[in-house]
């Protein structure tokens, strides 16, 4: 990571913060009262071959005794309505600021994979975790929806797996390499802002559905 690309993420972290600490309080004593504790969801994450993490994030299913793997159909039924709320508006990802201001994450870069994956695909890994993991980046962009849709289709654990491991992870490693091969600090300022855009618009969808209701 450059040094413009680490100012630009501490200095924003640290805004982002000040600006978002009484609504973000707010908003956890709503889920508290709403969802009850745990109020975070901390898993591990990878920044880089053999290196971990802690990821944070907003709780956004019912816990489980087991949760392993990545999110398919198989698990919505554990998504809370809330839950769902956050996750389209990504407010579930804010505790995330923590993590970039730590240096674990950057706003811009690619999703942070699992360990297992890592293992799994250890040469392409390897290359993709040259850059910093991100909040958004050009795979969170422009995959995201239809790997959701992919894996929405899964009943199963081991579907979800095997779904992800071939039609999402080598779609999104493309994306994270062309990236890489672009990155400049105008090009993380036009994918962030591509990202609140397509935030704002989520939310103005849902106000729409929600009045004409």
């Amino acid at each position: 990571m450059s040094p413009a690309k680490r100012v630009l993420d501490v200095t924003l972290a640290l805004l982002l913060m000040l600006l978002l600490a009484v609504p973000f309080a707010v908003l956890l004593v709503v889920l508290l009262a709403v969802e009850g504790r745990p109020l975070f969801y901390v898993a591990e994450r990878m920044k880089a071959p053999g290196q971990s993490f802690a990821l944070w994030k907003l709780r956004t299913m019912r816990p489980a005794a087991q949760n392993a793997g990545v999110s398919g159909g198989d698990k919505q039924d554990r998504v809370t309505r809330t839950g769902r709320l956050l996750r389209r508006s990504r407010l579930d990802e804010v505790p995330q600021l923590w993590n970039v201001l730590k240096g674990d994450m950057s706003f811009v870069g690619p999703r942070p994979p699992l360990r297992l994956y890592v293992e799994r695909f250890p040469a392409l890994y390897a290359r993709v975790l040259e850059s910093r993991p991100g909040i958004t980046g050009l795979a969170s962009l422009h995959f995201h929806r239809h790997e959701e849709r992919l894996l929405s289709r899964c009943r199963s654990p081991e579907e979800t797996d095997a779904v992800y491991s071939r039609r999402c992870i080598p779609r999104k490693a493309r994306l994270d390499l062309i990236y890489q091969r672009r990155r400049s600090l105008c090009m993380d300022l036009m994918l962030m802002q591509q990202t609140i855009r397509r935030v704002l618009l989520l939310r103005n969808k849902q106000f729409s559905a929600s009045a004409k209701r």
